[in-house]
């Protein structure tokens, strides 16, 4: 009997993990799709509150500040003298006049710094906005981002420092660091991962996971009653990892944006966009 015993015994035990695990994933499943029923609710542009960003942003765009008592408007995003449409979706790229590649955040302190004679000690220290407190930072990037509206991405790899960058951003994918022993692939390196009910996109194949994810930033956060750049979400990732905080608009996260953007070339931009 007890050779009997063993054997019906472990299949009792497999039938009862089986039953678990079908539970786990109904359980999963029910609870994705309540996310994208509450994601359908907010997802209404008319009621996202991102746009106020636009239109602030519209406003500082034009004017007139720093010691030169000028507006950005001659500022070149790479497709002109103070050309918008489509500027968004091609940054991060190589810019002759400063001999560097710059994601938008960064073109535009050098455009403040260069064009206006402005001291940005301010803006750098309100990037990320708060209670109470609005981001020149994160208004502009709304309104030029949205200027890309239904173009797809173009990463841009044409110059040496481009390519340079990509693969310097793409190394630091992978890389493991900080008291976490994390990377971005740590969470982002394989499909099916998730946080809590929270699923986490596949970064490290090209294709419509990237795409839906880097062509959705910047974006409204409810959860944080704020629109983010992308600078905020890497920061923020950065954090999370317990990596030390990187520094606002440095080569680092632009070397990681652009290699973003390889993995989400073609992607549709759709901001800003409105997340929990």
């Amino acid at each position: 009997m007890r050779r009997h015993w063993i054997p019906a015994a472990l299949l009792a035990v497999a039938v009862g993990l089986a039953g678990v695990a079908a539970t786990a994933q109904t359980a999963q499943d029910e609870s994705e799709k309540e996310i994208e029923r509450y994601r359908a609710m907010i997802n209404d542009p008319m009621a996202n509150p991102g746009y106020l960003a636009v239109d602030r942003g519209e406003d500082r765009w034009a004017q007139k500040r720093g010691k030169k008592n000028v507006s950005l408007q001659t500022c070149d995003l790479g497709q002109g003298s103070g050309k918008l449409e489509g500027a968004y979706a091609k940054m991060p790229r190589y810019f002759a006049d400063a001999d560097k590649v710059m994601d938008l955040e960064q073109r535009l302190l050098w455009c403040m710094q260069t064009i206006q004679d402005l001291d940005t000690t301010d803006v750098v220290a309100r990037r990320f906005s708060g209670p109470g407190r609005v981001s020149d930072m994160e208004d502009l990037v709304a309104f030029i981002a949205n200027k890309s509206n239904g173009m797809k991405i173009e990463p841009q790899s044409s110059h040496a420092k481009e390519k340079e960058l990509t693969d310097i951003g793409e190394e630091l994918f992978y890389r493991r660091a900080g008291v976490m022993d994390f990377s971005c692939a740590s969470c982002h390196g394989e499909s099916g991962k998730r946080i809590r009910l929270q699923a986490l996109p596949d970064l490290s194949t090209p294709g419509k996971q990237a795409q839906e994810t880097m062509s959705s930033w910047p974006t409204y956060r409810v959860s944080q009653s704020a629109l983010r750049t992308m600078q905020h979400r890497l920061w923020d990732c950065f954090r999370q990892q317990r990596w030390p905080a990187p520094d606002y608009a440095s080569e680092g996260l632009t070397a990681l944006h652009m290699f973003l953007n390889k993995q989400a070339a073609g992607g549709e931009t759709n901001v800003p966009s409105i997340k929990r």
